[in-house]
């Protein structure tokens, strides 16, 4: 289940994104205390990360499938 920080995380994430997709230069992205600055070049990056912030908030990361039992 994803946390409420978590949610504003891909928020903020997702709006630096489209800053850098309308012309922007630079935009920073506060995570875990940390701030980052993504430029133009740096937008697959930041795009991994709004990948991975989704399946958190989604709740849809890899899971292995249950192990099967056999007799």
């Amino acid at each position: 289940m994803a946390t409420t920080e978590q949610i504003n995380q891909l928020a903020e994430a997702q709006a630096a994104r489209h800053k850098l997709m309308t012309g922007t230069a630079v935009v920073k992205v506060t995570k875990d205390g940390m701030t980052v600055e993504y430029t133009q070049g740096s937008l697959r990056q930041l795009t991994n990360y709004i990948e991975t912030l989704n399946q958190i908030v989604n709740d849809t990361g890899k899971r292995r499938p249950p192990a099967g039992v056999r007799f």
